[in-house]
C-alpha cells in the first residue's frame, strides 16, 4: 500500500479574479516599466522588496515593502526576504474556505492576487566560471518557492514568471476589466512550473558534478524553441526543436523552415564537418540524408577530368566550392534532396555551384552577402539555411528515450587524429601524407554514420559509403558498389554520352548511374534511351572490370574491428592500399595477414566508432 496522499483543500473557485494586490520582486528588470506604469494605471497595491521596490515607486506605483508588510526585516545578507507566513498565507489561503478567511483575518495576511518573479541566474554564475561558493549563493530560494505556492493556488492567484509574459498579462487584465481568468491562471501556473522544474534540474546537474557520490536520478529540461511541422513522418505530433538545460541552440535558423529530419541531418553533419576541417586543416563538406553521410570531402584541387564528370567547368573552384563539390558528387544519386554542411565561411562560387543542385539546405559558420542572398532565394524562399555557432560547446553527455527507456552516454568527444595511426601492425609501415589525410577523412565519415559502417576514401573524398548493415562484410561491398560506380562515371563511355539538349541535371545523373549498372528490363530501358539522341553502346562487364582494374591507393575504414578477413578480399579487389580500423578481434592474425598478402598498410586505431 502506497504512502496516503493530502486531502483536498476546498474553496470558493471563481472564472474571474480582479487583481488588486501583487507581489513583485524580480532579477531581471526588462519590461519592468511598462508594466509597473500599467499596474500604477490599474490602481494594484504592490508588495516588493529592494530595487524592484524602488523601480516600482518611480513608475508611480503605490509600493508597501514586505519588510514593513510582513513586520519582519531582511535578514541574512538578504537570503530571507518573503519567506514568511504572511506572504505564504496570502499566496496559499484558499478563498472562500471559512477556516482560511478566519486564519488570515487573526494574523494580518492580505490576499494576493498577482504574483511577478523571476529568478537569480545561476546559469549564467556556472557558465562565467564562477567558485562553488559564488555559484551556490545565486541558488534562488525565495523565488522558487513563492512560484510553486502561486502556481498551486492558481484557482485564485495568477503566476508571472517571465518578462514575455507581461504583455498577455496586461492584454488580459484590459479585456477582463482588470480581472484574470481561471484558465489564463492554470496556463501561467504550467509555465512556472515547467520553469522551476528546469530551473532546479540545472542546480542538480551542477551539483553531481561538485561530489564524489552522484545521484542517481538524472534531470534534463528541454525548452521548445520552435515547433516543427511534424517528426519523423506527418503523423507523429506535437514536434519540435528544443534548447537543453536553459543552453543556447547550435545554429540560428537564417532562412527557411526546418524539419525534424533536416534538423538531424544538420547537427550530424555539423560536427563531422567542424572535427575534420580541425583534422586536416583544410575546409570540409558533407552531404547528408537520413543521418549518414552520402559524401564527404576537403578542398583539394580537382583534376581536369573530375571537373568534366562533375560538371563543374568553367565555374570557380575556392576550396570550399572544391570541399562541396567532391561530397556532392561521392554518390550525387544519393545526395538528390541532400542537407549540406559546410566548414568554412560560404562563398559565392560555393553558393553558385549549390544554387543548381537539388537540395533542402544548408548549415554553414558563415556566409558572404551574396552568397546568403543566393541561397536565401533558391526554391523560391524555402530552401533552408542554417548558420552554426563555431564557439558552441557541445554538452559531455548525451540522454535519448526509446521506447519508454532512458538512455545516457558520454558523448563521443575522441579526436581522430595522426596519433591514431601510430600502431601499424603489418609488413608496410610506410603511410604517405595522402593516405593520412584519407584515413583520417574516413574515421570521421564513418563516426557520423550510422552502424556498421564501413567508407572507402582517395584524393581527399569519401568514394563509398557503406551505412547501416548488420554483416560488415556487407557494408564492405554496399560500400564498394558505391565506389565502382564513383569510378566508372570517368570510363570513356559514360563520359561520352550524349543526352539530349533539355535534359536535366539530376536526370542525366540518375541516367549514368543506370547505365553503369546496366541491369534495366526492356520498360525501363525504353524509358532510359529517350534521353538520348541515339541509343548509347553497351558498356560490358568486360568494360568495367578492366576500368576498375586500374583503382589503386583507395584507404578504407571501418567503425570496428574487421571480425574475418572477407572484407580485406574483398576490398583488394577494389584498389585498397590503405586499411584503417579500430583492431581487437581474436581474428586479427587472419586480418594481418591478409593484408600482407595483398601489399596493404594497415593502422589499428584502438578505438571504436559506434554511431546509433
Amino acid at each position: 500500500m502506497g504512502l496516503q496522499t493530502l486531502a483536498t483543500v476546498t474553496g470558493e473557485v471563481a472564472d474571474k479574479v480582479e487583481v488588486k494586490t501583487a507581489l513583485i520582486s524580480v532579477f531581471d528588470k526588462e519590461g519592468l516599466k511598462e508594466l509597473g506604469e500599467f499596474l500604477a494605471a490599474q490602481k494594484v497595491h504592490v508588495l516588493s522588496t529592494g530595487g524592484t521596490a524602488s523601480k516600482l515607486r518611480e513608475y508611480g506605483c503605490t509600493v508597501q515593502d514586505v519588510a514593513d508588510y510582513t513586520g519582519s526585516p531582511e535578514i541574512l545578507d538578504g537570503r530571507v526576504k518573503t519567506l514568511h507566513p504572511k506572504v505564504h498565507g496570502g499566496l496559499l489561503a484558499a478563498r472562500g474556505n471559512d477556516k482560511h478567511e478566519a486564519e488570515m483575518g487573526e494574523h494580518g495576511i492580505r490576499k494576493i492576487d498577482l504574483v511577478v518573479v523571476n529568478l537569480y541566474p545561476f546559469r549564467d554564475a556556472v557558465a562565467k566560471g564562477g567558485d562553488f561558493a559564488h555559484c551556490i549563493e545565486n541558488i534562488d530560494i525565495g523565488g522558487p518557492a513563492m512560484i510553486r505556492a502561486s502556481a498551486k493556488n492558481n484557482a485564485y492567484v495568477s503566476i508571472v514568471s517571465s518578462p514575455s509574459q507581461y504583455k498577455q498579462l496586461m492584454d488580459q487584465m484590459r479585456e477582463n476589466d482588470g480581472c484574470t481568468t481561471l484558465a489564463f491562471r492554470k496556463n501561467l501556473a504550467a509555465a512556472a512550473y515547467a520553469l522551476t522544474s528546469a530551473y532546479d534540474s540545472a542546480v542538480s546537474q551542477w551539483m553531481a558534478e561538485q561530489v564524489t557520490e552522484p545521484p542517481a536520478t538524472k534531470t534534463v529540461a528541454f525548452q521548445v524553441e520552435r515547433p516543427l511541422k511534424y517528426g519523423c513522418n506527418p503523423h507523429q505530433l506535437p514536434a519540435g526543436l528544443c534548447s537543453v538545460n536553459g543552453g543556447k541552440l547550435p545554429f540560428e535558423v537564417v532562412s527557411g523552415t526546418p524539419g525534424y529530419i533536416n534538423l538531424l541531418d544538420a547537427v550530424n553533419a555539423w560536427q563531422l564537418v567542424f572535427e575534420l576541417a580541425k583534422a586536416t586543416g583544410k575546409p570540409a563538406a558533407a552531404s547528408f540524408k537520413h543521418v549518414s553521410p552520402a559524401g564527404a570531402a576537403i578542398g583539394v584541387p580537382l583534376s581536369d577530368a573530375e571537373v568534366d564528370v562533375y560538371e563543374v567547368k568553367g565555374k570557380p573552384l575556392t576550396p570550399v566550392a572544391t570541399a562541396y563539390v567532391r561530397a556532392r558528387n561521392a554518390d550525387p544519386m544519393c545526395s538528390f534532396g541532400d542537407f549540406v554542411a559546410v566548414s568554412h565561411e560560404v562563398d559565392v562560387a560555393t553558393a553558385s555551384i549549390l544554387k543548381i543542385e537539388v537540395s533542402d539546405g544548408i548549415i554553414a559558420p558563415g556566409f558572404e552577402p551574396e552568397a546568403l542572398e543566393i541561397l536565401k532565394a533558391k526554391k523560391g524562399g524555402k530552401f533552408i539555411v542554417l548558420q552554426a555557432d563555431n564557439d558552441f560547446v557541445f554538452p559531455d553527455m548525451e540522454y535519448r528515450m526509446v521506447g519508454g527507456i532512458g538512455f545516457m552516454q558520454k558523448r563521443n568527444s575522441k579526436i581522430c587524429d595522426a596519433e591514431c595511426l601510430k600502431k601499424i601492425p603489418t609488413k608496410l609501415k610506410e603511410l604517405p601524407e595522402q593516405a593520412k589525410l584519407d584515413m583520417l577523412l574516413g574515421m570521421i565519415a564513418i563516426k557520423y554514420t550510422q552502424s556498421n559502417s564501413v567508407g572507402y576514401s582517395k584524393d581527399g573524398m569519401m568514394i563509398g559509403v557503406g551505412a547501416g548493415q548488420q554483416s560488415r562484410v556487407d557494408c564492405v561491398k554496399l560500400a564498394g558498389r558505391k565506389l565502382a560506380t564513383w569510378r566508372l562515371r570517368f570510363h570513356p563511355k559514360v563520359m561520352g554520352l550524349k543526352f539530349k539538349d533539355g535534359v536535366k541535371r539530376q536526370d542525366r545523373v540518375n541516367a549514368r548511374v543506370r547505365y553503369i549498372e546496366g541491369d534495366m528490363e526492356d520498360a525501363e530501358y525504353q524509358q532510359w534511351v529517350q534521353n538520348f539522341d541515339s541509343a548509347p553502346e553497351t558498356l560490358t562487364p568486360q568494360d568495367k572490370s578492366e576500368f576498375l582494374a586500374a583503382l589503386s591507393d583507395i584507404t578504407i575504414a571501418s567503425d570496428a574491428f574487421f571480425p574475418f578477413r572477407d572484407s580485406i578480399d574483398h576490398a583488394q579487389k577494389l584498389g585498397v592500399k590503405y586499411v584503417t580500423q579500430p583492431g581487437g578481434s581474436n581474428a586479427d592474425e587472419e586480418v594481418i595477414k591478409a593484408c600482407d598478402t595483398y601489399g596493404m598498410t594497415m593502422a589499428f586505431t584502438d578505438l571504436r566508432l559506434f554511431h546509433h
